[in-house]
């Protein structure tokens, strides 16, 4: 691969993997052009944009931890930790029954039109409930649930998955669900990366040309981090539906793409 691709495919992880658009769906399809990469890349990039992710809510997570003896940030924290567990006991579920990520085209494109539509209506159905920000433990759970099932199926968006759950579950101010999945996912990716890299360890060792993949995790460092602060400020007064037809018409532009034999 050429430093060119390391970038591309850095920006792609970057812009991706915290917006409502499916990080896992993308990346697939760009290896369809760039060549397939190995686990630790696709590790490593993901790394980058959790570390962006740390960064921009750092002060959120020192507050959290060291001042639990608030009632308010103890069932905050209370509630990450078991959206963490549910996501760390089903995830681990799924791995030992051998699923691997479905790569076919088509599968991902209809996993992002049906997705689209989905976030139009649940966005229409929070909209007449209740404002609220406060996450509850059923809202914990649900988030839980919902970051695997969107890591088994590539294209729906653990983002979109969760926050838009956790939106019809009663966290329905915007901002909130937001910040409470983007916090779950912090611990949530780490730890996924750590298996990753321990498991590949243990079956014979990490084989990586680490100089343009230190190219492609700066990349995706940065670009994440412009991704979600910007995604944090446009949320405040505006809908996810940009990204809702987005997904439709990148969808339906694959599935058109697929049929005329340029998409395997």
């Amino acid at each position: 691969m050429s430093v060119v691709d390391d970038v591309l495919l850095g920006v792609i992880e970057g812009i991706t993997e915290f917006l409502p658009i499916s990080s896992t769906g993308h990346l697939i399809i760009a290896e369809h052009w760039l060549g397939q990469r190995s686990d630790t890349y696709n590790v490593v990039i993901q790394a980058g944009a959790i570390l962006a992710v740390t960064l921009i809510y750092w002060r959120r997570i020192v507050e959290l931890l060291t001042q639990w003896d608030k009632p308010d940030n103890r069932a905050y924290l209370g509630n990450l930790v078991v959206a963490f567990l549910v996501t760390a006991v089903l995830g681990l579920v799924v791995k030992k029954l051998g699923f691997q990520l479905p790569t076919a085209i088509n599968p991902i494109a209809w996993a992002l039109i049906i997705g689209g539509v989905w976030m139009i209506g649940a966005e229409a159905v929070a909209g007449r409930m209740p404002e609220s920000a406060k996450v509850t433990l059923r809202v914990a759970i649900a988030v839980g649930v919902a970051q695997v099932v969107a890591g088994v199926f590539p294209g729906t968006s653990r983002s979109a998955t969760t926050i838009f759950t956790a939106m019809l579950l009663g966290t329905t101010n915007r901002a909130a669900a937001t910040e409470f999945v983007f916090l779950v996912g912090i611990p949530t990716m780490y730890a996924a990366s750590a298996y990753e890299l321990y498991d590949q360890i243990k079956h014979g060792g990490v084989a990586a040309d680490w100089g343009p993949l230190g190219v492609a995790f700066v990349v995706s460092t940065v670009t994440a981090f412009i991704a979600v602060k910007w995604l944090l400020g446009y949320i405040q007064g505006h809908r996810f539906t940009v990204f809702a037809i987005y997904r439709i018409l990148f969808g339906g532009a694959l599935l058109g793409l697929s049929a005329m034999g340029v998409l395997g």
